[in-house]
């Protein structure tokens, strides 16, 4: 979703991870020695995108969580499962591209809302196994795109986002978060009105551990890379993007569930 020009785009984005693994430093380790077992999530999250002229811009997201959690009761001690879905936290940020006419770089700031809930069976599931996290974040990102030959069929891009909470509820403060991506796409196939974008792009991601009385700091924080092969179909006005991005290197404090591989599919319509 780097903007190319004035005027917007609204999308509809999936994304599907089945958290089913314990991981311990950097290499999985004994499910016994984790009291939660499965974090199974469908996120969907409906977004629109606006660029009042070639330097301003806006763009917000409204998520929508579907979850399954299998883990410990605390008060049982007994193994326990529970499905719920809801409103997750919504992000409002403004764009700033006017530092080229070519719009190949850009800049944003916004907030993250506390509007998910983070009160579902406490008993049973943690804070950070909530759909929404409770807290205010400030969201700060940047991205650069160019092309790598003369026939400008072959872009790069690099983009990043640090998400930083400032104001907290009940004694729980997330980790401060910083995402970034690395990528190469080529713009050379057709198939009639229909251009293939063949894309490649290397994931980095890295979360400090979360504090406060009901934080689990020795079993939050993470570092991880991921890379993820993906391909974008572009029929104007719409385009439709999937890919799969698999983990090739993970390093997580204490014990911690991970996914396998996580998938993404986000259709939009520009205007």
């Amino acid at each position: 979703m780097l903007p190319t020009g004035a005027g917007g785009a609204a999308f509809l984005q999936y994304d599907y991870m089945d958290q089913n693994r314990n991981w311990s430093g950097s290499s999985t380790a004994l499910a016994a020695n984790n009291d939660d077992k499965e974090i199974e999530s469908h996120f969907t999250t409906l977004g629109l995108q606006y660029m009042f002229n070639s330097s301003w811009g806006v763009q917000a997201e409204l998520p929508y969580t579907f979850r399954y959690f299998k883990g410990t009761d605390d008060v049982t001690s007994e193994i326990a499962s529970h499905s719920w879905s809801g409103l997750g936290d919504i992000r409002i940020q403004a764009l700033y591209t006017g530092f080229s006419a070519d719009l190949s770089s850009g800049v944003s700031l916004g907030l993250k809302l506390p509007t998910g809930s983070f009160t579902e069976d406490m008993d049973l599931v943690d804070r950070d196994t909530q759909i929404g996290s409770g807290s205010t974040d400030i969201l700060l990102g940047g991205f650069y795109r160019g092309n790598l030959d003369k026939n400008q069929t072959w872009d790069w891009f690099a983009q990043f986002q640090l998400d930083m909470p400032v104001a907290i509820q009940n004694d729980y403060r997330p980790g401060i978060e910083f995402d970034s991506a690395a990528g190469i796409d080529y713009k050379g196939f057709s198939l009639g009105r229909v251009r293939i974008s063949p894309v490649a792009q290397a994931i980095f991601s890295y979360r400090s551990s979360d504090s406060g009385a009901n934080a689990n700091p020795d079993n939050s924080g993470y570092e991880r890379i991921l890379l993820s092969p993906g391909i974008e179909f572009h029929v104007h006005p719409v385009k439709i993007y999937a890919d799969a991005e698999l983990p090739v290197f993970q390093n997580f404090i204490g014990n911690q569930l991970a996914a396998p591989v996580l998938f993404k599919v986000s259709v939009s319509y520009m205007f």
